[in-house]
């Protein structure tokens, strides 16, 4: 069958990076995209599509591959990021993306995950089996889950305590900073943790930085002098 591709990176040189590598692969054009708004109004009217994505790229994020894989279940998706835990990639599976590669992985692995998953056959490059084995993980017991295509819902104190969250504060100095109590600053915490569904700090950071709230070199984690 056909498949129309699309990449999806907000750098240009991973774009046409990728473009050259699978362009002798197909034969036909491949689309790209360093926005998610054009994307998302392409796939509209595509249909066959292999998407192709860094879903940690400036602009993208998982909860934005969810709203795309509940719209159009039927297209496949390919990741290619930079390092990545492992939780987060089972995370991803849990999203939709059928399969999984870093970003420094050789041309041909590259080129396997593509034949591989435009098949329809998940792949995971090498680097990610040894690293999910190790933490007892098995790539292929981890499914799709029918998650909600809407946003999470959160309030402006909640996306302000995310913030502080990510950037290493703790609850007391948070409490100290936005006048609230520590009873208060925990009970918004653990409401943060049920709707963002993660159940530890690791997981409200996560978020953070793949919505771009903040980034990995703003985690000054402040000293203690509010507490």
């Amino acid at each position: 069958m056909k498949r129309n591709i699309v990449i999806a990176d907000h750098s240009e040189l991973i774009l046409n990076g990728l473009r050259s590598i699978l362009q002798p692969l197909v034969g036909e054009s491949i689309v790209s995209f360093s926005k998610f708004a054009p994307l998302k109004e392409y796939l509209k009217a595509a249909k066959n599509i292999l998407l192709i994505i860094d879903y940690t790229s400036k602009g993208f994020s998982l909860n934005k591959v969810v709203e795309l894989k509940n719209k159009y279940p039927k297209m496949l998706v390919m990741a290619l990021t930079p390092y990545t835990n492992a939780q987060t990639i089972v995370q991803a599976v849990e999203a939709g993306i059928e399969s999984h590669i870093k970003k420094e992985c050789s041309v041909q692995e590259i080129k396997d995950a593509f034949t591989a998953t435009s098949g329809g056959t998940k792949f995971f490059c090498n680097d990610i089996v040894a690293q999910m084995r190790k933490e007892n993980i098995n790539p292929e017991n981890i499914s799709f889950k029918s998650l909600d295509p809407n946003p999470v819902s959160l309030s402006d104190r909640e996306l302000q305590i995310i913030r502080f969250i990510a950037e290493g504060y703790t609850n007391s100095q948070i409490a100290a900073i936005v006048y609230l109590s520590n009873h208060t600053v925990n009970t918004h915490r653990k409401n943060i943790m049920k709707k963002l569904g993660v159940n530890n700090t690791a997981g409200i950071v996560m978020y953070a930085v793949k919505e771009q709230m903040v980034t990995p070199n703003q985690f000054s984690f402040k000293k203690s002098n509010l507490v």
